[in-house]
C-alpha cells in the first residue's frame, strides 16, 4: 500500500541558499511585509562560502566596513579586513536578529526545479524526493559554491590525505608533513603562510603567477571601536569613503587600463622586498597585464614563499602518483598531504541543479555557450525565476554586498508587481535579454579582463560570464525598479 503526502500550499517565494544573498533577500521580504517564504540550505548551517571556507587564514579582501548590509551595520569588526569566523558569526547574527531560523530548512539540497505554465508555479524537488511549490523561485547560490578539482590523470591513485581548501580537514595535523599545494589563487595565498611554519616541506604548484599587493590590514584599536559604538555615523562615513576609494579602481579595470601602471610598480616593489632568491623571484613575475586576473592582497604570502622549506614549481603537472605529484618533465615531487587550492566552478551557475522552464526548456542547454541573464537576474523562458549574484554581477574592484542590495530591490519590485497587477508570471522578453547582453559583452571586450589571459571570470571559450564590466553605481541605477515593459506579463 502506497501513501501519498498531501500537496503543500504553494509558497509565495522560495529562496535557495543562505549566504549573504539568501539572508539579505529574506530580510528585505520581511521588511516589505511578505512573510510567506522559505529558505532552503543544502548544508547543516547558514553562511554559504563563509561557512565552507574555514581554512587557516581565511579572511575577506574587501574592507570589513564595506562587507556588511547597509541596513544591518556592524560597528565592532575587530580588523580592517574581517576574518572568516567573524563574517560567519555576523551572518548568524542576522539570521537570529530577524528571526529567520523558523523559515530556513537546513540539510535540504535542491535536485531540480521545473516551471509549470498552467499554474504559474515552480515545482522544486529536493534530493530527499520531497517536492515544494512556489510562485517565485530565487536562486541565491552565488558563484563560489562548487569546489573545482583539477582534471589530472591519476588523481585517485594518491595514497596520502587529499582535500580541497573549501573542505579543509581540521582534524589533520600537518606538522612535520611534506605538503603539496596545487593552485596559487585567492585561497592559497591565505592558507599557505599559515601552514608554512609548521610543515617539513611545502611544494607549491603554480600554473600562472598572481599579482599580489600589500594588504592594508590591522586590528582596530580599542578607542576606535569605542568611538564607532558611540557614534555609529562615523562608520557610515568611513564606509562611504571606502566605497568611493574602491569604486575609483573601476577606472583602471573598465575605462583607462593605463592606470594600472602605478599599481604594477607597487607590486614590483612588494615582491622585490620579500623575495630575494632570483629563481623564486622570476617564477613569481606574471606574464600577463595586471588586472587581467583577480589581483590578490597579502602581507605574508611572499615572505612565506621565501622560506627555505618552500619550493615553487611552475612546470605543468603531468599526473598524480601514489606518492606525490609528477610534473611533465618527469620529476616526481613526493608528499604526504595534497591540498587543492584550485578555486570554484564559477562559470557553472546553478550547477548541479537541473532547471527547466517553459515548454521544458533546459537551462543547461540554454547556457551551453556560457551563462547570461538580463541584468544578471532574469533569464528568458524561465518565468518568476530571479538570480542573486547571477551572471556578470561579480566585481573586481568593490564589495559584492553593494551589488546584492541593488538586486534585492529589483527582485522585490518584481514580486510586488506580480501581486499588484494580478499576474501569474513575468518572463523577460528574449529580445530585451539579447540586446542587454550584446551591449554587456561589447563593454567587456574593452576591459582589462580581455587583455590576453585565461581566468575564472571566463568560460573555456573566452566568454566573460562572471564580471560586471562597469561601475556599481551604474548597476544600481539599472536595477532601481523593474520595467514591466521588459517582461512578457501573463495574468
Amino acid at each position: 500500500m502506497t501513501t501519498t503526502t498531501p500537496p503543500h500550499t504553494p509558497l509565495r517565494v522560495l529562496i535557495i541558499g543562505t549566504g549573504f544573498a539568501g539572508l539579505g533577500m529574506a530580510i528585505q521580504l520581511q521588511k516589505a511585509g511578505i512573510e510567506d517564504f522559505l529558505l532552503l540550505e543544502k548544508a547543516a548551517d547558514v553562511g554559504g562560502t563563509w561557512r565552507d571556507n574555514s581554512y587557516p587564514g581565511a579572511a575577506c579582501d574587501v574592507p570589513s566596513h564595506l562587507y556588511s548590509f547597509s541596513f544591518e551595520l556592524k560597528t565592532d569588526w575587530t580588523r580592517k579586513f574581517a576574518p572568516q569566523a567573524e563574517i560567519h558569526a555576523y551572518m548568524q547574527h542576522c539570521m537570529a536578529k530577524y528571526h529567520l531560523r523558523p523559515r530556513i530548512r537546513l540539510n535540504s539540497e535542491v535536485r531540480s526545479a521545473a516551471f509549470e505554465e498552467s499554474s504559474g508555479l515552480w515545482q522544486v524537488t529536493l534530493l530527499s524526493g520531497e517536492t515544494l511549490s512556489a510562485q517565485v523561485l530565487v536562486s541565491a547560490c552565488g558563484q563560489l559554491n562548487q569546489p573545482a578539482y583539477p582534471k589530472i590523470a591519476g588523481i585517485e591513485r594518491f595514497k596520502g590525505e587529499a582535500f580541497h581548501s573549501a573542505r579543509w580537514r581540521h582534524d589533520l595535523d600537518l606538522r612535520g608533513k611534506r605538503v603539496a599545494v596545487i593552485g596559487t589563487g585567492a585561497s592559497a595565498i591565505q592558507f599557505v603562510p599559515q601552514i608554512q611554519p609548521h610543515v617539513a616541506q611545502l611544494t607549491l604548484f603554480q600554473r600562472s603567477a598572481a599579482y599580489v599587493l600589500g594588504k592594508p590590514d590591522r586590528a582596530y584599536r580599542p578607542w576606535e571601536l569605542a568611538l564607532m559604538r558611540r557614534l555609529p555615523w562615523l562608520q557610515r562615513i568611513d564606509r562611504s569613503l571606502k566605497y568611493i576609494q574602491h569604486e575609483t579602481r573601476a577606472l583602471a579595470f573598465v575605462s583607462l587600463p593605463w592606470l594600472m601602471k602605478p599599481l604594477r610598480l607597487n607590486f614590483v616593489r612588494h615582491l622585490a622586498r620579500a623575495v630575494r632568491d632570483p629563481d623564486k623571484h622570476a617564477k613569481l613575475l606574471p606574464d600577463y597585464p595586471m588586472g587581467c586576473k583577480r589581483i590578490l592582497i597579502s602581507n605574508d604570502y611572499y615572505p612565506a614563499l621565501a622560506q627555505a622549506n618552500v619550493s615553487l614549481v611552475n612546470q605543468a603537472i603531468g599526473e598524480i602518483s601514489e606518492r606525490g605529484v609528477i610534473t611533465v618533465d618527469g620529476q616526481e615531487h613526493p608528499c604526504d598531504v595534497l591540498i587543492y587550492g584550485t578555486g570554484f566552478a564559477a562559470t557553472d551557475f546553478l550547477a548541479p541543479m537541473h532547471i527547466s522552464g517553459r515548454h521544458g526548456l533546459d537551462l543547461n542547454q540554454v547556457w551551453k555557450d556560457g551563462a547570461e541573464a538580463y541584468k544578471g537576474i532574469s533569464v528568458s523562458g524561465f518565468p518568476n525565476l530571479f538570480m542573486l549574484y547571477g551572471p556578470n554581477t561579480n566585481l573586481g574592484h568593490n564589495s559584492i554586498i553593494y551589488m546584492l542590495e541593488s538586486q534585492f530591490s529589483y527582485v522585490l519590485g518584481c514580486i510586488q508587481a506580480l501581486q499588484r497587477h494580478g499576474l501569474r508570471y513575468v518572463d523577460v522578453k528574449p529580445a530585451v535579454q539579447q540586446v542587454f547582453n550584446q551591449r554587456l559583452q561589447a563593454s567587456a571586450h574593452r576591459t582589462i579582463w580581455e587583455q590576453g589571459c585565461t581566468s575564472w571570470y571566463k568560460t573555456a571559450a573566452g566568454k566573460n560570464t562572471n564580471n560586471w564590466p562597469g561601475y556599481t553605481f551604474t548597476y544600481r541605477r539599472l536595477t532601481r525598479a523593474p520595467e514591466l515593459n521588459d517582461y512578457e506579463c501573463t495574468r
